[in-house]
C-alpha cells in the first residue's frame, strides 16, 4: 500500500515513465487506482481525443500497440495509452524492442490483474530494470484496516471498530470488494457520518449479530450457547457462510491468541500493532488468553486442521458441514 502511494506521488508530481506495468495478481484495486489517476490527470480535458487510448489485451495487436506507442502527442506534451488486462496481449516479446528504445513523450501503461507477467521473459525484466513496474502485495488485516479509516476519512466519514471487522470477516482483505461495499453506504449516509453494523447489516446485508466475528467473540468469552446460536445460523445460510471461511477464521483467530501469550509488552498499542488488529480488539484476546492457556491454544489450532481436513473427506465418512463446525465448537469449548 505504501508503495501505491509513493508512485501516486511521483505522478502527481509529474515525474512520468515512458513505460508503467501494474500487477495486481491477488489485489486490483490499486492497479486500478493508479491507471485511472494517469487517464483522468496527465491530460486536459482537451488534449485527450486525440492523445489518450484506452485498449483491451485480448482485442489488441501487439504490432498495432506499438506503432501507437511510437506516434507523437498532436498539441500536447503527451500521449497515454493505458491497455487493460495486459495478460491476455499476445506476443508480449515483441514489445521488447519498443522497450528498449521507447517514445519519450508516450506513457504506455500495462495493466495486469489476477494473472502475473512471466518473470523469466526479458522484456518483463527490462522494465522492472529501468521503469515501473508495481506490484501488489499480499495484504494483510491491519492493512486492510488502515486503508477503510483513511479511505472514509478523506470522504468525511467514519466507521467503528466492529464495522470494520464485520467488512474484514465477510468479504475478506480485498480492497477491492470493501471499496464497492463503502460506496454503497456513501450514497445513503449523509457526510460526517460513522458507519455503524446496524448500516452494514441494512445495506449490504451482512447480520450483526451471526457473522465469523460474534462467533470467534463468543467463543473467547466462553459463551457456548450464543457461539452454537451463531454456527446454527450459518448451517441454514451456507452459501454466505460456508465452513471454510469459517474454519479460515477460527484459525486465525486462535494463531493471535497464541501469539498473544507470547507478548513481552501487551499494552493495548504495542499487541495491536504485533497482532496486526485494531487497539480496541487486543482486550478480548487479553480475555481470551484467560480462558485459554497457550497449551490449549495449541491443542485448539489442531482440532481445527482436523476439522477442515474432515471436511475434505479425510479420516470421515460423509459429515454435514454443519455438523463439523458444531462439533469442534464443543470442543474447543471444554478443552
Amino acid at each position: 500500500m505504501k508503495e501505491a502511494l509513493a508512485l501516486l506521488k511521483r505522478i502527481q508530481q509529474k515525474q512520468y515513465q515512458p513505460v508503467y506495468l501494474l500487477q495486481g495478481a491477488e489485489e486490483t484495486y490499486f492497479v486500478d487506482l493508479i491507471a485511472k489517476y494517469i487517464e483522468d490527470n496527465v491530460l486536459a480535458e482537451d488534449q485527450k481525443a486525440f492523445n489518450q487510448t484506452i485498449l483491451y489485451g485480448k482485442d489488441t495487436d501487439v504490432d498495432e500497440l506499438i506503432n501507437l506507442a511510437k506516434r507523437y502527442p498532436m498539441m500536447a506534451e503527451h500521449q497515454v495509452i493505458i491497455l487493460r488486462e495486459a495478460q491476455s496481449l499476445k506476443n508480449p516479446d515483441k514489445l521488447e524492442a519498443y522497450v528498449a528504445q521507447p517514445q519519450p513523450t508516450t506513457i504506455l501503461v500495462l495493466c495486469f490483474k489476477h494473472k502475473k507477467p512471466d518473470g523469466r521473459k526479458k522484456v518483463f525484466k527490462d522494465i522492472k530494470s529501468k521503469y515501473e513496474y508495481f506490484v501488489t502485495g499480499r495484504l494483510y488485516e491491519n492493512d486492510v484496516m488502515n486503508w477503510i479509516e483513511s479511505s472514509l476519512g478523506k470522504s468525511n466519514y467514519r466507521i467503528s471498530p466492529k464495522g470494520i471487522k464485520m467488512l474484514i470477516e465477510f468479504l475478506g482483505n480485498s480492497i477491492s470488494k470493501i471499496d464497492k461495499e463503502l460506496e454503497k453506504l456513501k450514497q445513503i449516509l449523509p457526510q460526517g457520518s460513522t458507519i455503524q453494523p446496524e448500516h452494514i447489516e441494512e445495506h449490504i446485508g451482512i447480520s450483526k449479530d451471526y457473522n465469523v466475528f460474534e462467533m470467534c467473540k463468543a467463543i473467547s468469552f466462553k459463551d457456548e450457547l450464543k457461539a452454537q446460536k451463531i454456527v446454527k445460523y450459518f448451517s441454514q445460510n451456507s452459501k454466505n457462510h460456508p465452513l471454510v471461511l469459517s474454519l479460515g477464521q477460527l484459525y486465525n483467530h486462535f494463531s493471535k491468541i497464541a501469539l498473544y501469550h507470547t507478548l513481552i509488552k501487551k499494552d493495548k498499542y504495542s499487541a495491536a500493532k504485533t497482532l496486526g488488529v485494531a487497539p480496541f480488539f487486543v482486550s478480548d484476546y487479553a480475555i481470551a488468553s484467560q480462558n485459554y492457556s497457550l497449551k490449549k491454544t495449541t491443542s485448539i489450532l489442531d482440532m481445527i486442521r482436523v476439522a477442515d481436513a474432515n471436511s475434505k473427506g479425510i479420516n470421515t465418512a460423509s459429515v454435514q458441514d454443519g455438523d463439523i463446525l458444531r462439533s469442534l465448537i464443543a470442543k474447543i469449548m471444554r478443552a
